[in-house]
């Protein structure tokens, strides 16, 4: 080959698109997930997928990672100057990154460097069971200040922010050299400043020149780059360059719970998690009548403090945590019956059911307070079920798998798990997340007819959208809960 032959086939390949889809079907357990999807990833470009939840937009990611194969149709990747059919290079590097991909990480048992999850992903690892070459560490040094993670090197993984964590699995994306980032509900769970930091950080992995392809209910919160927009709805790509027209909300109000008293009692409460301090000190408490609106920044505590009034965590030695309700209701303060009266959304319950139990078991535990496994529901729990299930739109998963759903999908059966049992406590930490505009106002539309019956709300956003008419406290966390 001459040298103006090879400069030729050069600069062909660099006018190639990244990634083809042809006419694709991908079927899974004996679903059709996506079909036929015809679709071109251009070089460099910013693509942005819409849609409702359960769509495709994640089953359309993971078929361009390589994780799903189609069962008809093409997919052609033209990826380091080679054009493949495969997907054994696109798995190398390319990946999904999104709150799933954290999980693996925060289900350890040991502590994990923000460095060594990095320099695992230079191989495509998850683990790094091997000394770092010179490259490795080299392109290290460019990630880490292209990702602006300098300071949390050393840090252990599991005590990040999410907003720390969601940068640091994006920085592991980026270090086998990606030509494409593929981003799953990327800015869900963030706090305001922390999606300002993120789309900084893309704004330059997209100059550099690096395509960004990012799936998201919430348009408005995209980095600002030249996005070209494209609808996944029922497995199929409908329309492209469709610009996202928001339907407002529904206004919903919520009225005062009855009763008297105090619900919650925390007392010098110091929470500790993994070695540093996640919460307090914090004298606090809950009564009767009130709905609470918490909020703060990514790392204030605010998870932290959902899971202490739920039991999931306890205090350090000097403080308390009282639940009088339980006392009021003729109930023992036990982690059993905390469960069966608290209602409790966030990350964490979400990563635990990431499991091969199916949508009605998840939500035929909720009476049980167990998780994902439940004695045989009496015919009016089963009815309840199916009733609930009914007025969510969630038939359709009752017999799919957990491991199964997108985001979205899974989210919406841990939302009617939550509230299935009438609890006296619902707390929301970032439960809205994941789900699109229709789901959301389903959901919203049961917990007026809920606060009549008793029950109290706590919702923990960083949006005032995602929290009802009606909180009638605010508590404001600020560098773990100055408040």
């Amino acid at each position: 080959m001459t040298v103006d032959t090879a400069a030729n086939a050069q600069a062909g390949t660099h006018t190639r698109p990244l990634i083809e889809l042809r006419g694709v079907r991908v079927v899974a357990s004996g679903r059709t997930l996506l079909d036929g999807v015809t679709l071109t990833l251009k070089r460099g470009e910013a693509l942005r997928l819409a849609g409702p939840n359960g769509g495709g937009k994640t089953s359309l990611l993971r078929l361009l990672a390589g994780e799903l194969a189609p069962a008809a149709g093409e997919r052609m990747y033209h990826l380091n100057g080679q054009t493949q059919r495969h997907a054994v290079h696109a798995r190398r590097t390319l990946s999904v990154v999104g709150p799933d991909a954290e999980a693996f990480y925060l289900t350890r048992e040991w502590e994990q460097t923000v460095q060594d999850v990095l320099l695992a992903g230079f191989e495509g690892d998850t683990l790094r069971l091997w000394e770092p070459t010179p490259e490795a560490l080299a392109r290290l040094a460019e990630v880490v200040a292209l990702t602006e993670l300098e300071a949390l090197l050393e840090r252990d993984f599991r005590i990040l922010s999410h907003g720390q964590r969601r940068r640091v699995v994006l920085a592991r994306a980026l270090m086998p050299r990606p030509e494409a980032l593929l981003l799953d509900e990327f800015t869900d769970g963030l706090s305001e400043g922390a999606r300002y930091t993120l789309g900084r950080v893309l704004e330059r992995v997209y100059a550099s020149g690096v395509a960004v392809i990012l799936a998201t209910h919430r348009p408005e919160e995209a980095p600002k780059l030249p996005w070209r927009t494209v609808r996944v709805d029922g497995g199929r790509v409908l329309h492209e360059d469709a610009s996202a027209v928001l339907a407002p909300e529904t206004p919903i109000c919520l009225p005062l719970p009855p009763g008297s008293g105090d619900l919650i009692r925390l007392r010098n409460v110091t929470v500790y998690r993994n070695g540093h301090a996640a919460l307090g000190p914090l004298d606090w408490t809950w009564q009767a009548g009130q709905h609470w609106l918490v909020t703060g920044e990514n790392g204030s505590g605010k998870s932290t403090l959902a899971r202490l009034i739920s039991g999931e965590l306890n205090a350090a030695l000097g403080g308390t945590v009282e639940r009088p309700y339980l006392q009021a209701l003729g109930k023992r303060d036990l982690l059993s019956t905390r469960r069966r009266t608290i209602g409790l959304i966030g990350a964490e319950v979400g990563i635990r059911q990431r499991r091969d139990w199916t949508g009605a078991d998840i939500l035929a535990s909720a009476w049980d307070g167990t998780e994902g496994f439940a004695p045989t529901p009496t015919p009016a729990q089963a009815e309840a079920v199916q009733h609930l299930a009914a007025c969510l739109h969630l038939q359709d998963l009752l017999p799919r798998t957990a491991d199964t759903l997108s985001q979205g999908q899974l989210r919406r059966l841990l939302l009617a798990r939550a509230v299935l049992h009438a609890p006296k406590l619902l707390i929301l930490d970032e439960g809205l997340d994941f789900l699109d505009t229709a789901h959301r106002e389903r959901f919203l539309a049961l917990l007026p007819e809920l606060a009549a019956a008793g029950t109290h709300l706590m919702v923990i956003a960083h949006r005032e959208s995602d929290a009802p008419g009606g909180m009638t406290h605010h508590l404001h966390l600020e560098e773990r809960l100055r408040v």
